[in-house]
Formats: structure tokens, C-alpha cells, sequence
């Protein structure tokens, strides 16, 4: 009897550490069930310039020093989301969760100057070291995801048991 109850809990347990976290939701939430892939956005950006779509992938950045942005990563392709700042404040623990976004996408052309001035700003929030010669030569186009709203699941506790997804 004692075995078959220290089995069930075993089991329990198990069960319960694979399971996904459950996603957190922030400003407006995300509506749209359908997601466009970061690598399509990034591919043909002027397509989707002052478009509504909903991204997913995986937290690879947060901005260190307000939370208004972070970074979704998938297929190897990153895209920056954008929220008003104290409006919506992305937690610095999201790194390394699973987020779905939604918002409408900004294209800019930028001239060097600026694009060098935004790259070593970003550099500075980061507290990393910026060489403007790392630039190159251009074009220079920003697109991000002016962010309406998002869901971040957690990611996996560390030692904790995964379902390999």
C-alpha cells in the first residue's frame, strides 16, 4: 500500500514539473490566433509596415533598464517589441520564455549617424562596450513590433523536468 501511494506522488510530481507554465498576459493581450513568422516579417519588411500581426518565440532580451522592450527569437531571426514605456514593463525573468505578441510592425530607414547613435545607445543599456566602426556601411532599416499587448510563459525552472518542447 505504502509503495503504490509513494508511486502515485512520484508520478504526481513528474506530471506536475512538465507541464507549461501558465502565461502571464500584459497590456491588451494578444488577439489574433494566427502568428506570422519573424523570419517573413524580417524578409519583406515594407509588406508588413503598418500591419497588425501576432509573433511568437522565445525571450532572448529584455530591456535592463525599464523593461520596454524585449526581444523575440525564432528560426535563428530576432524582432525587437516595443511597448510604451511604464505602460507595459516586460520582467527581467522572462529571458529564456516563450512569448507571443502582438502589435503593429514600424519600418524606418535611418541614416548612418542615427543608426550608430541607436546601436550604441542600446550598447549603453546593456552596460556592453560599443565600436561604431562595427556598423558597416548600410542600409539601415529598423523594424520592430510596436507591442499592444503579449503572453510570457516562464521559462523552465533550472533542474526542473522538461517535455522537450
Amino acid at each position: 500500500m505504502n509503495v503504490r501511494i509513494l508511486l502515485l506522488t512520484a508520478v504526481l510530481t513528474t506530471a506536475t514539473l512538465t507541464l507549461p507554465a501558465a502565461a502571464e498576459s500584459y497590456g491588451e493581450g494578444v488577439e489574433l490566433t494566427e502568428s506570422t513568422p519573424i523570419a517573413a516579417i524580417l524578409d519583406a519588411p515594407q509588406s508588413f509596415a503598418g500591419k497588425r500581426v501576432r509573433v511568437e518565440g522565445e525571450v532572448a532580451d529584455v530591456c535592463p533598464a525599464a523593461g520596454c522592450w524585449m526581444v523575440l527569437a525564432d528560426a535563428g531571426r530576432e524582432l525587437r517589441v516595443k511597448v510604451e514605456d511604464g505602460v507595459i514593463v516586460f520582467p527581467q525573468t522572462a529571458r529564456g520564455g516563450k512569448a507571443v505578441a502582438e502589435g503593429v510592425i514600424e519600418v524606418k530607414s535611418m541614416s548612418r549617424e542615427d543608426y550608430t547613435s541607436w546601436q550604441a545607445h542600446l550598447a549603453e543599456e546593456k552596460g556592453e562596450a560599443f565600436d561604431a566602426a562595427s556598423v558597416g556601411d548600410g542600409p539601415f532599416l529598423f523594424v520592430q513590433l510596436r507591442g499592444t499587448g503579449a503572453e510570457i510563459s516562464a521559462p523552465p525552472a533550472a533542474g526542473a523536468a522538461s517535455d522537450g518542447r
